[in-house]
């Protein structure tokens, strides 16, 4: 379908294809199995100016809104989640200084976002705080010009990659969710260091590790907004992202589509290509169809988000939902199509299965999203 890009955009797409197809695809195989961060391809996204897409031009971007990003994220999401993963987590981690960060703190970091010159991660979850965000223990205490921090967070994204976290932490345990604040903390602050790297069933080139803060003691000034404010930086924040996850749903699913046509036209049976088999042509045909439903919920959320609308929390979640269920659902058939070679490493759709699952539960599980759009819609009826 043609979705009436524009002449930016569209460069934007071809780019972006063309680093997956050149940079990524030759070596996604070789990232997933030796478990590599990508740094190669994140040294050529920053040449390419696309670290910069979403960050106002004051601060050294390209000043783009959503739609280019989710735009760019599903492209690579067609190459390597892994990758993909890595490249949308340094948004997540930016967002909550774009956001809410005070001129000072976007000036000093944003221009090195833009760049790529420092990667960005974003700590929200723990042990005990995944669905339930808002159960975190993660402390930090004001002690003169200094706070101090101390807690653990979980399956953090570019986690002792990124040189730059945005990390939420309570400073009034008293108030539950209201007693959170949001803060920037930079990698090489004494008491902070780094847990293991996990070992996942997908996206293994995204580094996944714990954050681990011992008594570490960050600038006054490192406080994002101001006490108490936490928790709303980060549900803004998620809601932004969010149709960034749908869009690494469609590109992953347009990969896994694009091999499982290009297979059924190749492989023989009974004398005949598989493709012309109605069993398989329904299968294929659902697949398309889940496709351009998907990447045209995620364009009119990205473009809903770009108009400067302020409640964006029912419909970032949707595109969320319904492009990862997609994205797992299509990757999985595509494997079906392909039947005993698809289950091979030989052919990159096994991967794309095991890579997708994850869409459907970082960043909010897909059955957290059904409840947030819910939550909205009986808000609505009153």
């Amino acid at each position: 379908m043609d979705y009436f890009l524009t002449e930016e955009q569209a460069m934007i797409r071809d780019l972006a294809r063309q680093i997956a197809e050149e940079k990524i695809v030759p070596v996604r195989r070789e990232l997933d199995e030796k478990e590599e961060f990508p740094w190669e391809i994140m040294k050529v996204l920053a040449q390419s100016d696309l670290f910069g897409l979403f960050i106002p031009e004051e601060y050294g971007g390209l000043g783009k809104g959503s739609l280019e990003l989710c735009i760019a994220v599903e492209e690579l999401s067609r190459a390597c989640l892994g990758v993909s993963t890595t490249y949308a987590a340094n948004a997540l981690g930016a967002y909550p200084i774009l956001l809410f960060g005070s001129d000072k703190q976007k000036k000093k970091y944003l221009p090195d976002i833009a760049s790529g010159k420092r990667l960005v991660a974003f700590g929200l979850t723990e042990a005990n705080a995944g669905s339930d965000a808002a159960g975190i223990q993660t402390t930090a205490k004001l002690a003169g010009n200094e706070y101090v921090l101390n807690g653990t967070k979980q399956w953090i994204t570019n986690g002792g990659e990124a040189e730059v976290y945005t990390i939420i932490a309570l400073t009034d345990k008293t108030k539950g969710p209201r007693g959170a604040s949001a803060f920037i903390v930079e990698k090489g602050t004494p008491g902070f260091t780094f847990g293991k790297k996990e070992e996942k069933m997908g996206i293994r080139a995204s580094s996944t590790r714990e954050l681990v803060f011992e008594n570490c003691r960050i600038p006054k000034e490192n406080i994002i907004s101001k006490e108490g404010v936490g928790f709303v930086v980060a549900m803004k924040t998620l809601d932004n992202s969010r149709a960034g996850v749908g869009s690494q749903g469609v590109g992953v699913a347009q990969g896994a589509f694009d091999e499982a046509v290009k297979f059924a036209k190749q492989r023989i049976q009974f004398g005949h290509p598989i493709i012309s088999f109605q069993a398989v042509q329904h299968m294929l045909a659902d697949m398309a169809t889940d496709i351009e439903a998907a990447r045209a919920l995620i364009y009119s959320v990205a473009r809903f988000m770009d108009s400067g609308a302020k409640d964006i929390t029912k419909e970032s979640a949707m595109a969320k939902v319904f492009a990862t269920d997609v994205g797992m659902r299509v990757t999985t058939n595509a494997v079906q199509v392909m039947g005993g070679s698809g289950y091979m490493r030989e052919y990159p759709v096994e991967k794309m299965m095991r890579d997708a699952k994850i869409l459907q539960i970082y960043e909010g599980t897909n059955q957290i999203q059904r409840n947030v759009i819910g939550q909205a819609l009986m808000k609505k009826q009153k």
